[in-house]
């Protein structure tokens, strides 16, 4: 019974407390968010350069965001074919794309197979994969120059598995930067 009442009182004076601590935290916050609002800050320039740092930054993310895009998106191919789906080909119109923005980027275009038919029809296969995705880009109007491809057949798959979703994901076209 005088455990229960000893929790009760710590509780009666520890809720409040908590309470308040909290609500002058809150309140120490939204004067600091306005200090900051209505005082600029001090510059010995004559000029402010937060904007611009701000802009600057969101661009390297995007370029980040579309880099990380070009890199991990890939091109899926049908069982024992090299010809590019539709899929496929808007896919490499977006890399295309990305390509011409960044002129100095040179790319290692990988064919992947599934585990099915022997290591080297596998690896012959592997790079026709390649060298449709290779020729497509050139087609779109990337040098040939900043294009190599390599097979590595049925040697690196997504997914170990051995189902026709695992196999899907492993008939791919992958992008590398060089």
């Amino acid at each position: 019974m005088q455990r229960k009442l000893w929790t009760v009182l710590a509780l009666l004076v520890l809720v409040p407390g908590l309470m308040l601590m909290t609500s002058c935290a809150q309140q120490s916050a939204v004067d600091q968010d306005t200090t900051q609002k209505t005082t600029p800050p001090a510059d010995t320039s004559g000029t402010t350069d937060s904007g611009a740092d701000l802009q600057a930054d969101a661009a390297q993310r995007a370029a980040e965001q579309a880099m990380n895009q070009f890199l991990n998106e890939h091109i899926y191919y049908s069982f024992d074919s090299a010809q590019l789906s539709a899929m496929a080909q808007a896919t490499l119109k977006r890399k295309a794309a990305w390509l011409q923005a960044n002129a100095d980027a040179t790319v290692a275009i990988e064919g992947h197979c599934d585990e099915r038919g022997t290591n080297e029809y596998n690896l012959a296969l592997g790079e026709r994969r390649a060298e449709s995705a290779r020729a497509y880009l050139v087609d779109l109007g990337i040098s040939a120059s900043r294009l190599s491809t390599i097979s590595y057949g049925e040697e690196r798959p997504l997914d170990a598995r051995s189902t026709e979703e695992a196999w899907a994901k492993n008939r791919r076209g992958q992008f590398k930067l060089r």
